[in-house]
């Protein structure tokens, strides 16, 4: 998962939400490391995420399932916004493990 995230956040370094409209391989890139976050984190037990309830599991589970499941109808505002908002703290809390 902390890979995943920290990948994410390495492609989307230096790039603006604008970048997404014109960077299909950017937008490709940060949905595939959304999705491989998303699919540990349904692999993760029940007990071990009960031990860490800082992380927000069941919606990087959800915006996994979401993803998975839209194709072509990615929204790039949630998109830009779960990688430069939320990826950061995840990383963090992913970190503290």
């Amino acid at each position: 998962m902390i890979d995943a995230a920290k990948e994410a956040l390495s492609f989307a370094s230096g790039k603006s939400r604008t970048d997404l409209e014109s960077n299909r391989m950017l937008v490709l890139a940060l949905v595939k490391d959304i999705e491989i976050i998303g699919e540990a984190a349904s692999r993760i037990s029940e007990e071990f995420k009960a031990s860490y309830p800082q992380i927000p599991w069941q919606e990087i589970i959800g915006m996994r399932n979401r993803l998975i499941h839209v194709y072509f109808d990615v929204d790039l505002d949630v998109l830009w916004s779960t990688v430069t908002k939320n990826l950061p703290q995840l990383v963090v809390e992913l970190d503290n493990l």
